[in-house]
């Protein structure tokens, strides 16, 4: 049995929690900075950095009360170490590595996109091997997992990521920020099938490419003035065609790689329309779909801590 603190800082997020054993979670404290960003529709990142520094003391200190814990019966400390803004990811190492020292406990780096990929894998039991998605504000990738330290990146975004594409279309819509679950409220209103959207070609299978239907939306925008085109219907056609996108990709690896698990992850994974779209499609072809909870889709220690313990254990069993 070993607790793992954790600390996330990648984006305007801070969190912080204690994880026994890779599983239990026994506190997840997380602190927003999204309101101030609202306003410049995105993420400023020195205000990001500045909340950071003012919150994460409170915030660790929280999730350390919060698990009925003290700090000696701590085992190690994970810190996400990339990829993320320079000056939010400084605030979570400096501030792990100060009490690394202090306690004298194991600090361990985790990878952002990794540990979003295990943040399923705290509510679910998933064998290796399996093929992961991450969707979310700044990252859209295929990963092929044979366990956690043997990790292959099967594809990326070439230019927007998925939840930045959703952003960007809010705003041509006149919706606020951030822009997913404005479009996801709106798109329950409208005919998915109203307009025809495509994401565009891109010469590898597995990489993704949203600038293109991004502009589609933009220029049928302009004329909507004059055709009198309903936004609602726009939201959830665009909607519709970026999930069949992500869907295609994402089990066209699992039959490349002949595996029949997928693993999503990511803050765009709240969406229940993604949920209900990757579900239906996992039944069709037989294979199982896993999806974190709601609320670990979004940036949180828990997942840090968790993928953190595992590293720990594989890294003490080889030495």
């Amino acid at each position: 049995m070993m607790n793992v603190l954790g600390i996330e800082t990648s984006c305007d997020e801070t969190s912080a929690a204690v994880v026994r054993s890779g599983k239990e979670v026994l506190s997840c404290e997380t602190s927003s900075s999204l309101r101030f960003h609202s306003r410049y529709g995105g993420i400023v990142p020195e205000i990001a950095s500045r909340k950071q520094l003012e919150t994460i003391s409170a915030v660790v200190d929280s999730a350390i009360k919060d698990s009925g814990l003290k700090l000696k019966q701590l085992d190690a400390i994970a810190v996400t170490d990339q990829p993320g803004l320079l000056g939010s990811l400084l605030v979570g190492i400096s501030f792990a590595k100060a009490m690394s020292y202090s306690l004298d406990l194991p600090l361990l780096g985790v990878n952002h996109l990794y540990s979003h990929i295990y943040a399923a894998l705290l509510d679910n039991r998933v064998k290796f091997p399996f093929i992961a998605l991450i969707v979310s504000g700044g990252h859209t990738s295929l990963f092929f997992l044979e366990d956690f330290q043997r990790i292959t990146l099967l594809g990326s975004t070439l230019d927007d990521a998925c939840g930045e594409a959703f952003d960007k279309v809010a705003k041509i819509l006149g919706l606020c920020y951030p822009g997913g679950p404005q479009i996801e409220l709106l798109a329950k209103k409208g005919n998915p099938k109203k307009f025809k959207f495509a994401c565009s070609n891109t010469e590898r299978p597995f990489d993704f490419s949203f600038s293109g239907i991004k502009t589609a939306v933009l220029y049928l925008m302009r004329a909507a003035t004059v055709n009198g085109v309903k936004k609602a219907d726009i939201a959830a056609s665009f909607q519709d065609s970026v999930f069949d996108t992500l869907a295609k990709k994402s089990f066209l690896a699992c039959k490349a790689k002949k595996v029949k698990r997928l693993v999503i992850g990511g803050g765009v994974v709240a969406n229940k329309k993604l949920r209900e779209a990757f579900s239906l499609k996992a039944k069709e072809k037989g294979m199982e779909v896993f999806f974190p909870s709601i609320k670990l889709s979004m940036d949180n220690a828990a997942m840090v801590a968790g993928l953190g313990y595992q590293l720990l254990n594989k890294w003490r069993k080889n030495a």
